[in-house]
């Protein structure tokens, strides 16, 4: 099974218009009655799964070696769980007149989901910033994130969609950190056999997520939630993002700089601490909204397609831009990994070093 190619000049991500597909498939052939109720169950062992295997994947040793890069480390969690929920919270002004609460609700989710990995990397390494610092940034958030995406969704998002309760707590425990755990704590058995065999369970990671997908915006055609939302809320919706992700870029670009970071750092920072994980945020979003989940990960699909295709384009900007005297040996990468050897691996982060496609084109680079 090839993975689907697009042309270089279409800066569209491939497995996003695979999502787009699935979408489609549940709006004209929605689960319903005993497949529903079957297709749940899957999807909830298949969450289960893929949160064990995000578990013996992630070096968690590789991650606290970077902790002697602290303050770089500390600025992307700052910015991932800090700086972007605050920027969520101040859009509940929006409500109603530009976003419907539905919509805001799936907006503040995305503004709490941890940051990517793979193409924090990728885009790092095409624009010559501290790979190695990206690669340590992008591990501690997926591990923070398993954790506290959760809890500050229980927190901050109100009403029966996500609201905090022990049956909700009971679930996070399940289906999210026990399964992470117990791949943590299996990893120095089964990691050697996950590295080996990662191009196949990539396929199992993607699949995993299709299905997610298909159940969730299936359950909404079911209820009839797509007929609450209008294309100019869409396009609404689409024009906030892109104001939130501009000022994230802004943020954690010249924020980096009045830190004193010196250029490779800032590059690290801007591409680790303004992304959001599509492969991350989608299971946890059937965990806490169960039924509601339709319009809730339909903001994190968006921002996932714009957060490739506008970094694709600063990344390569970046590398243009950059100065002799700005490789210095303290913007040298910490440990030393040139673009070509950081390993091949997939989206949802590999052991340890996780998977770089060093390519321009955004429409190669699924983080």
């Amino acid at each position: 099974m090839k993975r689907l190619k697009l042309p270089s000049w279409l800066p569209v991500d491939g497995y996003v218009l695979v999502l787009l597909a699935t979408v489609v498939l549940a709006t004209l052939l929605p689960a319903s009655g005993p497949a529903a109720t079957v297709l749940g169950h899957v999807t909830t062992g298949a969450v289960a799964f893929l949160f064990f295997l995000y578990g013996a994947r992630l070096s968690t040793a590789e991650a606290v070696q970077g902790l002697k890069h602290w303050r770089l480390h500390l600025t992307v969690l700052a910015a991932t769980f800090v700086a972007f929920p605050l920027l969520g919270l101040a859009a509940r002004a929006l409500v109603p007149h530009v976003l419907t609460p539905e919509l805001y609700t799936g907006l503040l989710f995305l503004c709490l989901v941890p940051s990517t990995i793979q193409s924090s990397i990728a885009f790092t390494s095409i624009a010559r910033g501290n790979i190695a610092a990206a690669i340590c940034a992008g591990s501690f958030s997926s591990i923070v994130g398993i954790l506290l995406t959760p809890l500050l969704a229980a927190l901050l998002i109100s009403g029966g969609a996500a609201g905090f309760s022990l049956d909700s707590l009971l679930k996070i425990v399940l289906q999210l950190l026990a399964p992470f755990l117990a791949g943590q704590v299996l990893r120095r058995w089964i990691g050697g056999y996950v590295t080996r065999h990662k191009k196949g369970l990539s396929f199992f990671d993607r699949g995993s997520i299709l299905l997610v997908v298909y159940a969730a915006f299936s359950a909404g055609m079911v209820r009839g939630v797509w007929q609450q939302v209008s294309a100019a809320r869409l396009g609404a919706l689409v024009a906030v993002e892109a104001v939130l992700l501009t000022v994230m870029l802004a943020l954690t670009w010249y924020g980096a700089k009045r830190l004193g970071f010196g250029r490779a750092d800032r590059v690290a920072i801007q591409f680790a601490g303004s992304k959001k994980s599509l492969a991350a945020g989608l299971p946890m979003a059937t965990v806490l909204f169960g039924a509601h989940a339709s319009l809730a990960v339909l903001p994190l699909m968006l921002f996932h397609q714009m957060q490739l295709m506008v970094c694709a384009v600063l990344a390569r900007r970046r590398a243009r831009d950059v100065l002799p005297e700005d490789l210095t040996p303290r913007d040298a990468p910490t440990g030393d990994v040139p673009p070509e050897d950081v390993p091949r691996g997939e989206p949802a982060g590999g052991s340890g070093a996780p998977s770089v496609r060093t390519t321009p084109q955004a429409g190669k680079i699924a983080g």
